[in-house]
């Protein structure tokens, strides 16, 4: 936390490019457009997301950084009306095949929402659901990986003696760390996060941003934001969208500090948005 406070299967195919070294994941868009019926939300986007980085997509409500982010595991595919063109590949495979299983995808970019959504269940059941949902019904494996994602998510000191609890005990801040652990115990590579620490207190995002400093070791990660500071504390590279496009997209450290774009500069001085 000092840190933070301080430096305020098309069937069959493998989306990973080796299951053994999760370094390889990489997303790329090219010409990305999207419509929710007669609106277009998304007006052409490219884009290479670069492994183990942390990427913050930043910009104003209705800009369409949340869309965005979303199309990597598909989740706006439950939206009517909801229309895309161009391609989204992940290591290297077209994620929009029609023969893309969208399960198997989603075991790979998992998400982390805006606000903690912890199921009515015990903590040890919250973080054992993915698993189960595969069909692992290894007990010692489901405890092994289980007691892995908790330590990872930084919760499992604070839960180990009662993980029977249910998970709606627990504080905000840790139930964000619960829903992380939950996600990581699938073993993804790629982790989407929307606005993860939008409803907690200074001290529990201080938490998570470190968190999230320390699992860029191992995954890729992109992260909606209104928080331009958090941005800036925990980014590697930085994306600014405004009315759909995507403006500037660079190293963190130039997008704050010698912004190529006028729009990029107002935005981040706060003289609009």
């Amino acid at each position: 936390m000092e840190l933070v406070l301080e430096n305020i299967k098309e069937k069959g195919i493998n989306l990973a490019e080796n299951k053994t070294n999760k370094k390889n994941a990489k997303i790329e868009t090219k010409g990305v457009k999207v419509w929710y019926g007669d609106f277009k939300a998304i007006k052409g986007i490219d884009m290479k997301i670069k492994p183990n980085t942390i990427t913050a997509f930043i910009g104003p409500s209705g800009c369409g950084k949340s869309t965005f982010l979303r199309l990597f595991n598909r989740m706006n595919d439950y939206i009517e009306g909801h229309r895309m063109e161009g391609k989204i590949k992940v290591n290297g495979k077209n994620i929009y095949k029609k023969k893309i299983i969208v399960e198997e995808l989603r075991k790979e970019i998992g998400m982390v929402f805006q606000k903690p959504n912890p199921f009515p269940k015990s903590i040890f059941e919250n973080v054992a659901y993915g698993l189960k949902i595969q069909g692992i019904k290894d007990k010692k494996f489901i405890k092994k990986r289980i007691e892995k994602a908790l330590k990872q998510a930084d919760l499992w000191e604070e839960v180990k003696t009662d993980l029977k609890k249910s998970a709606l005990t627990l504080s905000g801040g840790q139930q964000q760390r619960l829903c992380i652990a939950r996600t990581l115990a699938v073993e993804p590579s790629i982790i989407l996060m929307d606005e993860p620490t939008s409803a907690l207190d200074p001290i529990s995002t201080a938490k998570i941003e470190n968190l999230i400093i320390e699992l860029k070791k191992k995954y890729t990660i992109i992260i909606v934001t209104h928080n331009m500071q958090q941005a800036s504390r925990i980014s590697d590279y930085t994306a600014f969208f405004y009315l759909g496009e995507l403006i500037e997209y660079n190293i963190t450290n130039r997008i704050f500090t010698n912004p190529k774009n006028k729009q990029t500069e107002n935005y981040i001085t706060g003289r609009f948005g």
